[in-house]
């Protein structure tokens, strides 16, 4: 319990005509309401949100530059160019890659790939990239996930004689009046000024499944055929922590349950190793189980192996990959634990009082800064900046608070840094190990915090009784699925319940069974999870508390029963 911060409990307050909702769509004003909150409005959205298909996804012609680069790219194919795809070292980049180079050599390209090295190249296309393209014969070029930023580098490409084709979804960089766009012969990319698609908040996977869908309309291959790609383009959206709404929510709800039929060997294998039921798949299991392990071996040894499984075909060798990657993100687990354990300590020991607490770890690995600044904000609810001592010079990584800009606040020490890029929620950077103290102390002084800025929101949609839920409700929710960024399961909150019951369970005590009581008798099993013995410490003597829960349906020996799943709690 003396984990969980200081925290504001607030209540959605947008109105709308509930019960005119739930009367047209045939839902409950509760499930209205919810709708409501993620801010689907209107009718027709509102069908969308809860019955939409993949026949509703935006046109991918409607992407600025996709129609060129799907010609330009059909044209490299049947002219039997040498193409080589260049992707990233994360889940995005490396689904986006396999999406790409499967795609093209079923239309009997001549594709292969190459991944930057997370350490020695950094991010996206580089020089040494390009020239390596060169000497091994590759005509053609296709980004994806990265190279909206790569100006410089396409401009070399196109000196060496290449074509080059950039597929990203990042922000384009901008000059004193207008964007810089790379001069590469097709640029596709949502964020384009003259982009007109609907829906700018998707990931560099479906900007290349859109790609694909143009290409093979072009070689008047089924339309159907397209979506061979859907569980990866689901898989990159909720890993690159792409918000859940418009087209996305689509895409995430159909190929997540498509992972469990996928013909792709080495998704299989990697699913079977994390021992998660392949027809039961949530976002959850994707962003906190599966996605981990793809992430991991570009963060400690190379991407490639994630992007050779999924290519791979034999059984055996996926299955020897997928236990790799598996092992690889145990490490990463263990060596995040460690340095978790000694930021904290440094925190505590020295950086307390902090209102932007930077850590500097010289022994971590560089790429593990990201998640321990994560844990960091999270646990302290304070912006996080993790450093670590890199080959030429100490990198870091940040993850921020919702009243702290990251970015513009880095902008402000710029003359301390060597390199630094990001948006107000996460920044990268890298200075010398003697400005590491000087940019602590100037990140302080000109922090602008206060105490309530770091102080947690927790957001309830509805204050609703324990007696409203009903086995209906808890199906009918079924409907707001997946949740994830931007489409956050629905919490509900009660006051003054009386505690009947309470116990500690489970090998480790953390988890606390209770039976909670309403003032008119109604009472419902509920369930914490955490620590068991602080919990009963804080309870102690007291029976009346305030929680934050959401309802489920328990099945246990062929009996069903509703339960209260507790995620915040208040004692009097």
């Amino acid at each position: 319990m003396a984990e969980v911060p200081s925290e504001i409990w607030m209540m959605h307050t947008k109105r709308a005509d509930f019960a005119h909702i739930a009367a047209h769509f045939g839902i409950d004003p509760v499930t209205a309401r919810i709708i409501t909150n993620r801010g689907i409005t209107g009718d027709e959205n509102i069908e969308t949100y809860l019955h939409g298909t993949l026949e509703d996804l935006h046109a991918p012609e409607l992407l600025p530059g996709s129609y060129a680069a799907a010609e330009l790219i059909f044209q490299k194919i049947r002219s039997g160019s040498r193409i080589r795809v260049v992707g990233d070292y994360d889940i995005d980049g490396v689904c986006a890659a396999y999406i790409l180079v499967t795609a093209f050599r079923r239309l009997g390209a001549d594709c292969d790939y190459d991944i930057p090295d997370r350490i020695k190249d950094g991010y996206g296309i580089n020089e040494s990239i390009i020239r390596r393209a060169k000497e091994d014969g590759i005509e053609t070029i296709v980004t994806c996930d990265n190279g909206i930023s790569a100006a410089a580098q396409t401009a070399l490409a196109k000196e060496l004689g290449m074509t080059v084709v950039i597929t990203d979804h990042h922000e384009v960089p901008t000059g004193e009046n207008d964007q810089i766009v790379p001069p590469a012969d097709a640029v596709i990319d949502p964020k384009l000024l003259e982009s007109h698609y609907p829906f700018r908040e998707i990931c560099g996977a479906v900007v290349a499944w859109k790609l694909v869908e143009l290409i093979y309309r072009l070689a008047g291959r089924d339309a159907k055929e397209w979506l061979d790609w859907l569980e990866f383009a689901a898989i990159a959206t909720v890993g690159d922590v792409m918000p859940l709404t418009d087209e996305n929510r689509v895409i995430v709800r159909d190929g997540l349950k498509k992972i469990g039929s996928t013909p792709n060997v080495g998704l299989r294998k990697l699913v079977e190793k994390t021992g998660v039921d392949p027809n039961h798949i949530t976002a959850y299991h994707v962003g906190f189980v599966i996605g981990p392990c793809i992430n991991a071996g570009g963060r400690l040894e190379t991407a490639r192996l994630a992007l050779e499984l999924f290519l791979s075909e034999d059984p055996e060798a996926a299955d020897r990959m997928a236990q790799n990657l598996r092992d690889l993100n145990d490490k990463r687990k263990d060596m995040t634990e460690t340095a978790v354990r000694e930021a904290k300590a440094q925190v505590d020991a020295a950086y307390a009082d902090d209102s932007v607490l930077v850590v500097y770890l010289p022994e971590c690995h560089e790429s593990l800064a990201g998640i321990i600044a994560g844990r960091l904000r999270e646990f302290y609810q304070k912006p996080s900046i993790v450093l670590t001592d890199g080959a030429e010079s100490v990198k870091g990584s940040g993850r921020s608070i919702e009243n702290y800009h990251m970015f513009r606040k880095l902008s402000e020490v710029s003359d301390l840094l060597l390199k630094f890029g990001g948006h107000p929620m996460a920044a990268g950077l890298s200075l010398k190990k003697e400005n590491v103290d000087a940019f602590r102390r100037r990140l302080n002084e000109n922090a602008g915090l206060t105490e309530e800025d770091f102080r947690a929101k927790v957001w309830i949609d509805v204050p609703m009784p324990l007696g409203y839920v009903t086995e209906k409700l808890v199906r009918e929710m079924k409907l707001l699925e997946p949740y994830g960024q931007g489409n956050e399961k629905p919490l509900f909150a009660e006051k003054g319940l009386y505690i009947r019951s309470c116990r500690v369970m489970g090998r480790n005590r953390n988890v606390v069974r209770m039976v909670l009581q309403e003032e008119n008798g109604f009472a419902m099993d509920a369930l914490w999870f955490g620590d068991g013995d602080s919990f009963e410490e804080e309870r102690a003597g007291r029976k009346n508390l305030d929680i934050i829960y959401y309802p489920e349906v328990n099945e246990f020996g062929g009996t069903r029963s509703l339960q209260a799943v507790v995620r915040r709690v208040r004692f009097h």
